[in-house]
């Protein structure tokens, strides 16, 4: 009989599983959303980031090691531990306290974490299972974490309509947190490959190989960046993607050491490769978007 003690739910295991750190590597598309917001709702979007950053992602990344059950290393673990059944009670009950707790900032905002969840469970669930599908699993990840999360913590942040969002500005920007999904995310499967394989998982970054993976990331990248600056050349606000070159320089430098690391020996496409690549793409842009949040404060350029 199923323990009912909700408090027990929460084993050594299953804490762990919820990947709680790995959020922060998810916190850009937020940030960027509100660096764009003309007015801000701070009461509403504190509410919408404990409810993304602590709930509605950690719930995600349990539910699907729930439905993986990896035994090597994953996003953020590099030893998991064994699943129980524990964790799934636990990623069903984040998500009702997610979805409740969304009321609190808007009905729209509710229905957008509802069906981010169910996509999110449609990606992983073994019947649906859309990320064993490399295009798909692909789009999948790359629309719902970039451009559907875009939309949906502007939602939460502003006052916000459906008849008045889809401008050329946001459509540009939502467009760009997608891109930025999709070069970043082909880049955190590189070392998965024999662990998909065998999972019968066939990932964007398996189908691409090793050097087509660092190659198709690095378009992605640059398209990303073309179309920031035609969006801030739109709006006289040169000076941001300025800012954003040098923000993003690190990450280069450090991508570009990378891939010629794997060139020369595939081994380095290894798990603390890839979550000091993830890291350092996840900081700048972090801080970068923030810079930008503090400029809409106080006016600094």
């Amino acid at each position: 009989m199923t323990n009912l003690n909700i408090v027990l739910w929460f084993d050594k295991s299953t804490v762990k599983h919820l990947r709680l750190p790995f959020s922060y590597h998810l916190m850009p598309v937020f940030l960027f959303a509100l660096s764009q917001t003309n007015s801000i709702n701070w009461q509403s979007t504190a509410i919408a980031f404990v409810i993304l950053h602590l709930f509605i992602y950690p719930s995600s990344n349990g539910y699907n090691s729930y439905q993986d059950r990896d035994e090597t290393s994953i996003g953020g673990l590099k030893y998991p531990p064994k699943v129980t059944k524990n964790l799934f009670f636990v990623t069903l009950l984040l998500d009702i306290i997610g979805v409740l707790s969304s009321l609190l900032v808007s009905v729209y905002f509710s229905v957008f974490v509802f069906l981010y969840i169910l996509i999110s469970r449609a990606y992983s669930y073994r019947n649906l299972r859309l990320k064993k599908y490399a295009i798909r699993g692909f789009l999948t990840v790359m629309i719902f974490q970039g451009a559907f999360t875009y939309l949906m913590v502007s939602s939460a942040t502003t006052d916000f309509s459906i008849a008045h969002f889809f401008s050329t500005n946001n459509m540009i920007c939502m467009t760009v947190s997608s891109l930025f999904i999709g070069s970043i995310y082909p880049l955190t499967q590189i070392y998965q490959h024999q662990a998909d394989k065998k999972d019968g998982v066939n990932t964007i970054s398996y189908k691409l190989g090793y050097i087509g993976t660092f190659l198709f990331s690095a378009s992605f990248f640059l398209l990303a960046t073309i179309l920031l600056f035609y969006y801030f050349d739109l709006k006289h606000q040169r000076i941001a993607f300025v800012l954003f070159s040098l923000m993003m320089l690190p990450v280069i430098l450090r991508l570009m050491y990378w891939f010629n690391e794997v060139r020369k020996n595939t081994a380095n496409a290894d798990f603390e490769n890839t979550m000091a690549m993830n890291f350092w793409a996840s900081t700048c842009m972090n801080i970068y978007f923030l810079i930008l949040i503090a400029n809409n404060i106080f006016g600094w350029f």
